[in-house]
């Protein structure tokens, strides 16, 4: 099994030009909590990420405006992705490391493909690897650095 086998293909995205209300329109539309953000919709290539968390934490509490875009308060660095053909155990081992629920899956020119959640990984894995799933959830939902 592979990210491919799990994951949703061909996620809804916005761009960086996009506003935080059209981002959390689309998520409360699709009940998700994170959307790839790319260059162009036509190319798809990652950019960043925003997250429910971002908007409400990065936005909203800082007194930003509706308007704003999601390039002012998306994640940019360090982003964590796989490719379709990542193993089971590569996609658990990033979202531990990097304490993660969500992991893009781009091709070999950074194009988005897919997402996979931890809710795919306990959808897939967890009847067959109910222990893998489990420690996912402890590690990404540890503190930062505790068990690192």
């Amino acid at each position: 099994m592979n990210a491919r086998s799990i994951m949703t293909f061909n996620p809804s995205v916005v761009t960086g030009r996009d506003t935080i209300t059209n981002a959390a329109t689309i998520m409360r539309s699709l009940d998700i909590g994170m959307l790839p953000v790319v260059d162009t919709v036509e190319s798809r290539h990652l950019i960043g990420v925003i997250t429910d968390r971002d908007i409400v934490v990065r936005c909203r509490a800082e007194g930003h405006q509706p308007d704003c875009t999601v390039q002012d308060h998306m994640t940019r660095q360090t982003l964590t992705t796989v490719t379709a053909d990542a193993s089971l155990r590569e996609i658990a081992d990033k979202m531990e490391y990097h304490q993660v629920r969500r992991l893009p899956v781009v091709d070999a020119d950074n194009a988005v493909i897919g997402v996979v959640t931890q809710a795919d990984l306990a959808r897939h894995v967890g009847p067959s690897d109910p222990k893998l799933v489990e420690k996912v959830v402890e590690r990404i939902s540890a503190p930062a650095g505790a068990l690192f």
